[in-house]
């Protein structure tokens, strides 16, 4: 049983390349959220919905009946799972069941449940939230987590730049607002009306729906618009920064657990499988892993003989 509900594990979580039947489930349900993506799309367009309404009902159909047995089969072999921290299979289900990716599962399967449910459930609202449906990619891509643990990692620069752009934002509202009430009386009434100018010019966005017309509007308007290209520019640049470092922490980490466990000149397979479950989960390529493998044994090298050199 445990033995099968591993293996059941590891053809659902994402395939190596040895594995070709977790592969081939993860381009079989990649494809089919890509495809239900297509759909929702589609169906949002009145005259396809009324010609292919049929073939849309029993391909969502079978798209909730392949989500429903994925999430089933993910919570039973759950608690195979050796990476999780609780010691019970019970506690294991529940850590996926409550996760992030345990929960956009969930919501995949419930916008086709609900109007069975609620039959009154305005069917527009549940073809949108059938778009949740792409946050499943996320088994397959750590794209989303890396951007929270980035952020996360940078979180004091992140909060510092968040709050300059709120300041910002104000004091560009303020301003406006007493320079443009008289002449826009309409657009900016109020201090919190004018936010919306000051939040789509800082963010550079610009609709032109709201802008100044008097000579003092418009040097604050440029003052803002600078303010706005400037903070943009620092949120980008703390994001860029903390992909960049969190991909050296990773690096740094690789490079010490392959250093010590070339120490002793011997890998054993325990050392070679948390090495290779280590550069998988660290998203760190063949190539660049081997690499780090030669260089610490040509530095290891380097060492003995230097350590071997007679003294003068």
């Amino acid at each position: 049983m445990a033995f099968t509900q591993r293996r059941v594990l590891q053809i659902l979580n994402k395939g190596e390349g040895h594995d070709t039947t977790s592969l081939a489930c993860d381009i079989f349900l990649s494809s089919l959220i890509i495809l239900n993506l297509l759909a929702v799309c589609l169906e949002s367009i009145e005259g396809f919905r009324g010609q292919y309404s049929s073939e849309l009902a029993a391909f969502e159909l079978f798209s909730v009946m392949i989500f429903l047995v994925e999430y089933l089969l993910r919570i039973w072999s759950m608690a195979a799972d050796d990476k999780n921290l609780s010691k019970t299979a019970s506690g294991r289900r529940g850590s996926y069941v409550f996760s992030f990716t345990g929960i956009i599962d969930l919501a995949a399967i419930l916008p086709s449940i609900l109007p069975i449910l609620f039959p009154g459930t305005d069917l527009r609202w549940l073809r949108v939230l059938r778009l949740v449906r792409l946050l499943k990619i996320s088994h397959y891509s750590s794209a989303l987590e890396d951007l929270f643990s980035a952020i996360y990692q940078e979180r004091q620069s992140f909060v510092a730049a968040l709050y300059l752009m709120a300041i910002a934002l104000f004091l560009s509202s303020s301003m406006m607002y007493l320079a443009e009430y008289e002449a826009q009386p309409d657009n900016f009434q109020s201090i919190p009306h004018t936010m919306w100018w000051a939040l789509v010019t800082l963010t550079t966005v610009g609709y032109g729906d709201v802008y100044p017309i008097t000579g003092p509007g418009k040097i604050i308007g440029a003052m803002t618009a600078l303010m706005g290209v400037c903070a943009v520019a620092l949120l980008t640049g703390i994001v860029a920064s903390a992909f960049s470092n969190q991909m050296a922490r990773r690096e740094a980490i690789f490079e010490a657990e392959v250093n010590a466990a070339m120490a002793d000149g011997i890998i054993t397979e325990d050392e070679a499988e948390h090495i290779e479950d280590l550069r998988g989960r660290f998203k760190i390529s063949e190539q660049h892993a081997k690499a780090i493998f030669d260089n610490i044994a040509e530095q290891q090298d380097f060492d003995e003989i230097i350590e071997e050199k007679p003294k003068d």
